[in-house]
């Protein structure tokens, strides 16, 4: 069953990686300048929609998975977890390819612990339900990226930008940090059920997801609803992969884009710089 976990997330990120490159045969909106994140947050949004949905859906259906999440579930929830397996390896493959080291390195250590927990959760086939839990977390990875692709778009003072923004900060609270609160309080509790080893990998992901998430929520608070201000300008991305550099580009009516994380997110909680931002 181990291999037939891993055979899932080899397809998974043979099919998101295609998805990666198929976009760059597909035109933008022509008010995008950074061609390559728009398509990176596009396929992003796929996956969030594929597996946030999914898991509440499958939670929903099969509520077990909540009350005993290491052993009780059923064998779609784990085809759905390897299917996020492979994305976040495909997500940190095209970063890698398209980035610096330096601009990717905080979202290539979110995605080093979201595949660490997962996978564990697929070879092994225990804790499945747990990492379905955690998969909830990209329901606000959703209203993340499409506030994301609405500033690439220059539509920070539109309603519908407006709208993502009030959408992800109740989302966060609801889908990201309410679960997170949960996993932390069920691993405190149950420590005794699971290995050493395991508690210092899910303390650590849900440690850095979590300070992620609040500083996220923080950010976003302040930067679209307490200050809501135009910002003349965003370091956008040269697409010419050699050089990988930054220019600064005049920009009205938007605000600075943040770093938005697919959590566990990103998450990641998916930071300034001048690397992939996704909030």
């Amino acid at each position: 069953m181990a291999s037939g976990g891993l055979l899932v997330a080899g397809a998974s990120f043979a099919a998101f990686q295609g998805l990666h490159w198929g976009l760059q045969l597909m035109p933008t909106p022509e008010s995008v300048r950074d061609r390559w994140m728009w398509r990176n947050i596009f396929v992003s949004l796929m996956h969030s929609l594929l597996s946030g949905t999914g898991a509440l859906v499958g939670l929903w259906l099969f509520p077990q998975m909540v009350t005993d999440p290491i052993y009780d579930h059923p064998s779609w929830a784990r085809v759905l977890v390897a299917v996020s397996v492979g994305y976040f390896v495909a997500d940190g493959v095209d970063m890698l390819w398209n980035q610096t080291l330096a601009q990717a390195w905080d979202l290539l250590c979110h995605h080093l612990v979201v595949v660490s927990c997962l996978s564990t959760a697929v070879v092994s086939g225990h804790f499945v339900g747990f990492s379905m839990v955690s998969l909830l977390l990209e329901l606000n990875s959703i209203c993340l990226h499409l506030r994301k692709l609405l500033l690439l778009s220059h539509k920070a003072s539109s309603l519908a930008f407006r709208v993502s923004s009030w959408a992800t900060l109740t989302t966060l609270v609801l889908f990201r940090l309410l679960p997170l609160g949960w996993m932390s309080l069920w691993l405190f509790q149950q420590h005794y059920q699971v290995s050493l080893a395991l508690v210092i990998l899910c303390g650590t992901g849900l440690v850095t997801v979590g300070s992620i998430s609040i500083s996220l929520g923080v950010r976003i608070l302040i930067k679209d609803v307490l200050q809501p201000r135009p910002y003349p300008f965003i370091l956008v991305h040269k697409e010419t992969q050699q050089t990988k550099t930054c220019e600064p580009v005049t920009r009205n009516n938007s605000t600075l884009s943040l770093k938005g994380m697919e959590v566990f997110s990103s998450v990641n909680p998916q930071g300034g710089g001048a690397g992939k931002r996704r909030w």
